[in-house]
Formats: C-alpha cells, sequence, structure tokens
C-alpha cells in the first residue's frame, strides 16, 4: 500500500498522454524539486494538515507519488510552493520572483482549490447529516475542482495529494472524516479514472473501502492467498512465461497484466451474487496480436497449456457485444489450481476497447454536442470527445497564459458557512444575495469578500468568501437595472429586481385608485356600501382590482356614479311610449317645458342632471313617463343619444302665462375644511338670498366636509351668485353646482 507500482507498457498509455500534457519526460530531475523544497522548508517546519499529518512530509510524500506516475520535475516542485505560498502574505510576488510567474499561478491556484475543499467538508450541511445537502455540496466540489482546472496540473497535483492523506490515514489507523472520503470517492477517484491515471484510482478504491467496510476489507484480504506485491510478483512471471512461449509458436504477442484489487473483486462478488471462489478473474491477463487468427492462434495454445474452466469461455469476435467491444474471454487454471483470467484481442481492438472505456464517464456528459468546441459527430468521437479536451487543457504548460477551462460559464464562491454557491460568470454580490434569498437580495446594501469591503458591482471570482451586508427593511436600486453598471449578470436576479419594482407601482396605483373611490363615496354619501359588492357590479375579482383600474385611468369614476346612480330605463324600441299630458289652467306645458312640434306631452326634469332655465336642454321620448328633459352636457343623455338618436326631441323652456316661474330642484355639491358651524353658515347664506333647501347630505372625514344641498331655483344665473357667496364662507373650498 507503501508504493505504486508502475504499468506495464500498454496499460499506461492513457497515463502516457496525461504526463506529456503536464511536462513530463525532463531530463533535468530532482533540481528544481530541490530548490522548491529548499524553499519551502522554514515555511513548513512544525505545520500540520487538517488531518493531522506534517505538512513537509506530506509533500514529499506527494511529489514521489507525483514522480512514481511519471510527474515532471516542474510539478514535483509546484506541491512544495503550493503548500508555501499558504504561509507567505503575497505569494504571487515572492514566488513569482524566486521560480517565475507560471510557478506562481500553479501554486495560489493549488492552495487556493485545497481551502475551498477544506471549508466545504466542514461546513454545517455535512454536520448535520443532510445526504441530500451532502450529495449537492459534493457535486459542487466537483464542478469547482474542474473550474480550477485551467492548469492541468492543478488536478494532477490534488489526485496525488488526496492519495496521500488517505495512505497517511492508513498508516496511522486513523479514520478520515466522512466527508473526505465522499469526496474521494465521488469526485477524486473517478477523475483518475477519466484521466487514465490508473494505478491512483486503484489505490485510492481500495483505501477508501478499507476505511468505509473495514471487516469486508479485512475478510477479502484474508482471502487472498498472496499479498499485493507477491500477487503482481506472480503475475510478472506467469505473463513472462506466455509471451515467450508464444513468441516461440511464431505468435508475435504482446502480454499484460494487473492483480484484481479488493474494491473491484467486492464490486464483482456482490454484482453478479458470487462466492469469492467464483471469482475467477483474481489474476487478469491480456493478450494483444496483429492479426484476428493469431487471436485463436493464442487461444488454442492457452487451451493446451493450461486447464480452461467450464462455461467461462466468451468469443466476442464472432458475436460482438452491442456496443462493437470485439476480444476473446477464457479462464484457465495452473498447475497450482489458481484461477486465471485471459483476455485475447488485435491491437485495434484494444485501441477500441481502451478508448471507450476511458471514455465512458465522460461521454455521458457530453452526448453528441462536446464541450468547449469539441464536437461529437459520430458514437466514436462522442465517447472520446471530453477526455481529448482535457488532455488537451493545456499542452504548453510551461509559462503560457492559462486556456479555457470546463466550466468557465460558471463561478463556485463560499458563503460564511463554507456552503458552495454556483454562480454565472461576472456575477456579482447582489446575484450572491439574490441566489441565497430573495428577501436577502432586496436588502443587500454591501458585501465583504475574503473580509474586506467590496463595491456593489465587483465581478467575484473562483473560491472567494462572499458575506452580504444588508439592512433591516429596503428594496433594491434602479441602477441594478442598469446594463452600463454591472451590478447584476443572473438573469434570475434581474427578474426579480423587476418583480418588485413593479409589484411596488401596483401597490402605489392600487393605493390612489383607492383614494379615489373612497372620495367619490363620500361624496355620495355612499360610503357605507360593500367595496366587494360594489368591484363586483362593476366586473371585478376584487377591491384592489377595481382600484387598480381606477388608479391607471382606464376606469372613469362617472362609471361608478352610474352604477350609485342607475339612469333611467332603456324603453323598447317598438313600443308606443307617448302618453297625452294634462294641461293646467294656462294651457302650457306642464313644468315649463314646451316640445317642438307637440302640444299637451308629458314632461319631466331627469333626476341625474336636474334641469334649470335657462340651461341648454334636450328631451328623450321614455317609456310610459312621456319626455325626459335632460341638460345636453350631461352623461347620461349623451349615452342615450348614442344608442337611440330616433327617441331624441327638441324641447326648450315656456314662460308661463300667469308670469310666475315655476321652482325647479338643483343639486349643490359644497367641498369644506370641516368646523364647527360650518353647516349654519352655509344655511344662512340660503335664507339670505330667499332660496329654498329642501335637501341636505352631509359627510365628514378627516377634517374634511362633503355636503350636497337639494335647492328650488327657476333660473340657475341667480344660482350661480348664490354659490359665489357660498363660496365666501370661511373654510369653503369648493361650492358647484352638481
Amino acid at each position: 500500500m507503501k508504493t505504486l507500482a508502475l504499468p506495464s507498457q500498454t496499460s499506461r498509455q492513457p497515463l502516457a498522454d496525461v504526463v506529456t500534457a503536464t511536462g513530463g519526460g525532463s531530463d533535468v530531475v530532482g533540481e528544481m524539486r530541490a530548490r522548491a523544497r529548499a524553499f519551502a522548508e522554514p515555511l513548513l517546519a512544525g505545520e500540520a494538515t487538517s488531518s493531522g499529518e506534517n505538512v513537509l512530509a506530506h509533500a514529499d510524500a506527494t511529489a514521489d507519488i507525483l514522480a512514481g506516475i511519471g510527474g515532471s520535475d516542474d510539478i514535483q516542485a509546484a506541491v512544495y510552493l503550493s503548500y508555501a505560498s499558504s504561509q507567505l502574505n503575497r505569494p504571487d510576488e515572492v514566488i513569482g520572483k524566486a521560480f517565475g510567474d507560471s510557478f506562481a499561478r500553479l501554486a495560489i491556484e493549488t492552495s487556493k482549490l485545497e481551502r475551498v475543499q477544506q471549508r466545504s467538508r466542514a461546513s454545517r450541511h455535512d454536520q448535520l447529516g443532510d445526504s441530500e445537502l451532502a450529495g449537492q455540496q459534493t457535486e459542487f466540489v466537483r464542478k469547482m475542482l474542474l473550474a480550477f482546472s485551467r492548469d492541468l496540473r492543478v488536478v494532477l497535483l490534488r489526485l496525488a495529494s488526496r492519495l496521500q492523506t488517505l495512505r497517511w490515514c492508513a498508516s496511522a489507523r486513523k479514520v478520515p472524516a466522512p466527508s473526505l472520503l465522499r469526496e474521494s470517492h465521488e469526485v477524486f477517484a473517478p477523475l483518475a479514472n477519466r484521466l487514465g491515471i490508473w494505478q491512483i484510482k486503484w489505490e485510492m478504491e481500495d483505501l477508501i473501502f478499507r476505511f468505509q467496510e473495514p471487516e469486508t476489507y479485512r475478510m477479502v484480504a484474508s482471502l487472498l492467498d498472496e499479498k499485493r506485491v507477491e500477487r503482481e510478483a506472480a503475475l510478472e512471471q506467469r505473463r513472462a512465461e506466455i509471451e515467450s512461449a508464444l513468441c516461440a509458436q511464431g505468435i508475435d504477442a504482446s502480454v499484460t497484466g494487473r492483480p484484481k484489487h479488493i474494491s473491484s473483486i467486492v464490486r464483482k462478488m456482490r454484482g453478479k451474487a458470487l462466492d469469492f471462489d467464483q471469482v475467477f478473474d483474481v489474476r487478469a491477463l491480456r493478450v494483444l496480436v496483429p492479426t484476428v487468427e493469431d487471436c485463436y492462434r493464442a487461444l488454442g495454445w492457452v487451451h493446451q497449456r493450461f486447464m480452461p474452466v467450464p462455461q467461462e469461455f466468451d468469443d466476442y469476435i464472432a458475436k460482438p457485444k452491442g456496443n462493437g467491444y470485439q476480444s476473446l474471454h477464457t479462464v484457465v487454471r495452473d498447475g497450482d489450481g489458481r484461477a486465471w483470467e485471459i483476455q485475447i484481442r488485435t491491437h485495434q481492438m484494444h485501441q477500441h476497447a481502451e478508448h471507450g472505456v476511458a471514455a465512458h464517464w465522460a461521454y455521458k456528459e457530453a452526448g453528441t454536442k462536446g464541450y468547449v468546441g469539441v464536437s461529437a459527430e459520430s458514437d466514436y468521437d462522442a465517447k472520446i470527445a471530453v477526455l481529448r479536451q482535457l488532455l488537451a487543457w493545456e499542452r504548453d504548460l510551461s509559462g503560457a497564459a492559462p486556456q479555457y477551462g470546463l466550466f468557465d460559464d460558471r463561478i463556485y464562491v463560499l458563503t460564511p458557512q463554507a456552503a458552495i454557491v454556483e454562480l454565472p460568470a461576472g456575477a456579482t454580490a447582489v446575484d450572491f444575495a439574490y441566489t441565497l434569498h430573495t428577501e436577502l437580495g432586496h436588502r443587500c446594501r454591501g458585501a465583504r469578500v475574503d473580509g474586506a469591503m467590496v463595491p456593489l458591482h465587483t465581478p467575484l471570482k473562483n473560491g472567494q468568501t462572499v458575506e452580504v451586508i444588508s439592512a433591516k427593511e429596503g428594496g433594491p436600486s434602479r441602477d441594478w437595472l442598469n446594463p452600463d453598471l454591472h451590478f447584476l449578470a443572473s438573469s434570475r436576479a434581474k427578474s426579480k429586481v423587476r418583480a418588485w419594482f413593479n409589484a411596488q407601482q401596483t401597490r402605489e396605483t392600487i393605493a390612489r385608485g383607492r383614494e379615489m373611490v373612497e372620495k367619490l363615496l363620500q361624496r355620495e354619501g355612499r360610503t357605507a356600501i360593500a367595496l366587494d359588492h360594489l368591484a363586483g357590479e362593476l366586473g371585478f375579482k376584487t377591491p384592489d382590482a377595481l382600484f387598480e383600474t381606477v388608479g391607471k385611468d382606464e376606469l372613469s369614476l362617472r362609471a361608478i356614479e352610474t352604477v350609485l346612480r342607475p339612469p333611467e330605463p332603456v324603453p323598447d324600441a317598438d313600443e308606443q311610449v307617448l302618453r297625452k299630458a294634462r294641461t293646467d289652467g294656462g294651457g302650457g306645458a306642464r313644468g315649463g317645458v314646451l316640445v317642438v312640434g307637440l302640444d299637451s306631452l308629458l314632461t319631466q326634469p331627469a333626476r341625474c342632471c336636474k334641469p334649470a332655465p335657462p340651461d341648454d336642454i334636450a328631451g328623450y321620448v321614455t317609456r310610459g313617463r312621456g319626455v325626459s328633459v335632460h341638460r345636453r352636457d350631461c352623461n347620461t343623455f349623451r349615452e342615450l343619444q348614442a344608442r337611440e338618436p330616433e327617441r331624441v326631441i327638441e324641447v326648450g323652456w315656456s314662460t308661463p302665462a300667469t308670469g310666475h316661474s315655476p321652482a325647479y330642484p338643483v343639486d349643490v355639491a359644497v367641498e369644506a375644511l370641516d368646523r364647527q358651524g360650518l353647516l349654519r353658515d352655509i344655511s344662512d347664506v340660503f335664507a339670505r338670498e330667499k332660496m329654498n333647501v329642501i335637501g341636505v347630505q352631509t359627510q365628514s372625514v378627516k377634517g374634511w366636509a362633503w355636503m350636497t344641498f337639494t335647492v328650488e331655483v327657476s333660473d340657475t344665473q341667480r344660482l350661480a351668485h348664490v354659490l359665489r357667496q357660498v363660496q365666501d364662507v370661511t373654510g369653503v373650498r369648493v361650492a358647484r353646482r352638481r
């Protein structure tokens, strides 16, 4: 468990691509690593990791792991610099001067990512044991890892560091935190598999399984008759034996192999419900040959040399799997009775199989669209699209500017409680606040990023910790919606701000409409009317809907007055409505109104406008009640005239033969500041002017009085003089005829 065995030549092909991409193969080995270690040693003396391991010892072991998989001297040196950067006030300047900007960027990014992951593991979601939230946090960590990995070396550094942490915990007999194990199992091991770094994947999975299920691990380990090193030695011996024998038969064969790891064995036992004795591929060999004919020749030799296990032979060359996989699979026993799984295939079959397996995890995510300019025009391209993209992140890692990563359109920041929040690239603290809670966004007034106050329009970066400063009440600023000021990048946050202002405008409109309707009801003396009933009469579901329409000036107050005071009923068009009126002693028309062209028709003043001489008047023929006389500026008359103009007739004021003009009731509206004696003073004016008051309605609300006087007049010109006298009364603001 302490050493990391190198794979054979064929099995390490995907790994070789990764090592090449990270600058592997340097001829100068050790020089840069020694410089970096000497630089970091005084800074790391006495420091310990979160798990308790000495930091310098951890860095040494991590660098050894990278060296074991073929990592360059530069990437080994970066291990020490990444841990040293956390001890420096200005690591970019110090490391940049000593080692160059490329090393400084790599060290800072790696250190920042490690701190983010540590804080995430310590978040309260994990402490509460909420599996759903913990799963979300793990997914965010995986995405953040890729978001930080503009430089592919960051990935390799974190993989090697995590493997060393697991190794140290195993040697110290210390069980890691559940969050660390979950991260290792769900993030780091799949990532190692994705990159083809098989030995890190295998060892990490075995260690994780050892901590998660110690009893099962010990049981399976005891069932293995050899230790790992011994098993690998036996494997190498058998591999060399078969390869040399096939070459002696004239078959140009390349034989590789690896032992099954404990975690792999347990997965197979559980997946197929097998006992340990039924697991035949504890040891597996792969034979690669040039042609299909050579495959069957090699199979024949293997079955002659070893005892085949019945019903454990599969010919996927003659009958390929649905995904195109081709190979010969057989299980044989050696002279000691140990089972060996042997796979025989051509080099072309092997390339197809290996690419499909390596890209399987990524293929599910990429689909046919691929990522970042990588398209998948065929099934084969789709399978390897993301793997190729990962290996192409940075081809020239020595001093080149970082290229775009896989998740450049997203950033991942932290709350003060270390919860990870996903935001679009370019997001600000305001976007962050709205992501946490809508009300927090409305009341956001400032923000601290990594402990320092920043303007609200400052773009956030990966790994930053953001604390929102909010007011107890209030709302957003209209400046936030200005695209030139860059306060918001999230469309979700923008929609929430717009919704707040729309709701605010609606509330103001409703308040304005309510005030207008309430004043109308006070003037009409109908304050006791139910608002729900009034809204229903006008076709609205709620009073607020009525108030909003009135506040927008989409419904006139005259329409509400019509509901409060219904107009004359409309007669049937085909019904004869004229009746002969009784004449008075003078032979003139009743009420002092003459119908032009007709004699002795019944006339009556309309209640809606109450005309009086010398008003400009017109007549409307009603059903059963003769001619209704309206003022020409009456709204009700205008509606009747527009609807049935044929019923409108000309009328005029008559002069009674007696010389006495008849009196007509007229409504007078008075609006004034309420005070004691107001009604008395106004009544005195009418009395002085010898004007008969036949009705009074008053309403007082919040210091204002609305009065309606019904007076009898024979001439409206005289009424105008009386109204001027009323308006001179103290406190009267308006005195007008209705």
